[in-house]
């Protein structure tokens, strides 16, 4: 799972950002909506956590927008409580509403409810090169031999499949791998190449473009 906090108090944003992350979600922070804007425009998340109250771009037309594009789940945060506040932030499409202050083990819960409310189709099964990637059960095959991966492993070569022969720049690797706390540098991808290939066998399938990325 990977959601966007956007909250313009930063020290709330990063802590519920370090919480979520105890939890084994992966987490990206925005502290106003235009930059919200800007990370929604080139990473799926499954659910987005929008404070309602935000500076420059208001966190309705951040909800808007989001919904046009028929985007991530949306939960509002809000330090008005009253009943129309609440109708007010879920008429605009957002698809739950919690009021400010919260206890934190009922956002995390929320947060899993909208995640498995997705109306995403599921993940296709992806097949190149004698491999087999199923992205629902996160399962791995190569000429029939199951290969186990690491998370990161896996979602490497999910966004490689997913490109179906293309060159996959290492920005977006990391863009789409890594959430924008972890340290996702030239050296930590590289890395994670390497033990990908090693896991995959012979003969090699990943191809590296040099200063460009990867294809398979």
């Amino acid at each position: 799972m990977r959601v966007l906090v956007v909250e313009d108090e930063e020290q709330l944003a990063d802590a519920v950002a370090r919480g979520l992350r105890l939890h084994a979600i992966a987490v990206d922070v925005a502290y106003d909506g235009r930059e919200a804007l800007e990370l929604t425009s080139y990473v799926d998340y499954d659910v987005v956590v929008l404070d309602r109250d935000l500076p420059d771009v208001h966190g309705d037309e951040v909800c808007r927008e989001l919904i046009g594009a028929g985007a991530s789940r949306i939960l509002m945060l809000t330090a008005a409580g009253r009943v129309t506040d609440r109708v007010g932030g879920l008429s605009l499409g957002a698809d739950d509403y919690l009021v400010k202050p919260f206890a934190f083990a009922e956002l995390v819960a929320r947060v899993r409810a909208l995640a498995r409310r997705s109306s995403r189709a599921m993940p296709p099964v992806l097949e190149r090169a004698g491999i087999r990637l199923d992205p629902a059960r996160r399962t791995v095959l190569r000429d029939g031999r199951q290969v186990a991966l690491g998370r990161r492993e896996f979602d490497v070569l999910h966004e490689l499949m997913r490109a179906a022969g293309d060159l996959v720049t290492s920005a977006r690797l990391r863009a789409n791998v890594w959430d924008e706390h972890s340290d996702a540098g030239t050296g930590v991808l590289r890395v994670t190449m390497t033990s990908l290939r090693r896991k995959l066998g012979a003969p090699a399938v990943i191809e590296n473009v040099p200063g460009r990325g990867y294809r398979l």
